[in-house]
């Protein structure tokens, strides 16, 4: 979201002259209210929610008029607080900051249009709003193409990571309660698998978080350097632990191999070296 806000807090002008001049040009709201306002819907396809308030009981003296539906339960409700919030005001137009709407379930930004001892509210999407003045772009189809595409690649790699979890936990039941023995590398084995585990979990939320239920569409590339950094931290987690395995093993069964176990090591060196390197260099960028 906060990308979002970048954008917003970047263009807030000239979105709030857009908002305000288009909707003071219709001139009074109350003419639309007899046909559910279905002129302002039709001609604001970021608008999602309208109702009025009575200026002085401070009372909702509409239904909650949303483009498809009428919710009649919110008349007659207190809306004293929408009166306290602050916002930008242009005569009699105020606009709110973006907030999350107990009522959508959406980003949006409330109108306050005050027409006499009458006030209508008019909430609008946050970024179908942002969309409509090309501050962002999205294409519907595409983007439930990539969705489902990555709401599936990212439940896959879910599922896998709980596959990899469930065989660490067979292999130290299989070990000590099947064969009944104590065996390091199978100890071993299983904290590597449930390391990877974490990883492509980890992996997996980063994805669903920020192209399924968050569709990232900030040009900085931090979220990116974030993801790769954590991820590269795991599997470097995981290479170490193999790297003490593979000590174990050759010194109990070959001496002489241990130069492989120096590879391995000097290996995991020189990737935590160049991710150092890496964490450094994307810092002075972001």
């Amino acid at each position: 979201m906060k990308e979002f806000i970048d954008l917003y807090s970047k263009y807030k002008k000239d979105i709030e002259h857009y908002i305000v001049e288009s909707i003071q040009s219709l001139g009074d709201l109350d003419k639309f209210e007899k046909n559910g306002f279905k002129k302002l819907f039709q001609t604001y396809r970021a608008l999602e929610l309208v109702y009025g308030v009575d200026q002085t009981t401070n009372r909702q003296t509409t239904p909650n008029i949303y483009r498809n539906r009428k919710v009649d339960t919110a008349m007659g409700k207190d809306r004293s607080y929408l009166f306290r919030k602050n916002g930008a005001v242009y005569d009699n137009v105020t606009i709110s900051e973006p907030y999350l709407s107990s009522a959508t379930g959406n980003n949006c930004i409330t109108l306050r249009v005050d027409e006499g001892e009458r006030v209508i509210f008019l909430d609008f999407d946050f970024f179908l709003l942002l969309e409509r003045l090309n501050i962002i772009e999205r294409h519907a189809g595409f983007s439930a193409l990539t969705k489902t595409f990555y709401s599936i690649a990212g439940a896959s790699m879910i599922l896998f990571s709980f596959i990899i979890i469930g065989y660490s936990f067979y292999e130290i039941f299989f070990n000590f309660y099947v064969e009944a023995k104590f065996n390091l590398d199978a100890i071993f084995k299983a904290v590597v698998a449930l390391t990877l585990g974490l990883a492509i979990f980890d992996l997996a939320k980063t994805v669903m978080e920020q192209e399924v239920f968050f569709k990232n569409y900030s040009k900085s590339s931090s979220v990116e350097y974030k993801v790769l950094t954590k991820f590269l931290i795991t599997i470097i987690v995981a290479l170490s632990i193999e790297a003490l395995m593979l000590v174990f093993k050759i010194a109990l069964n070959d001496f002489h191999q241990m130069i492989n176990a120096l590879y391995l090591i000097v290996g995991i060196g020189i990737i935590i070296l160049s991710l150092a390197a890496f964490v450094k260099v994307t810092n002075n960028k972001v």
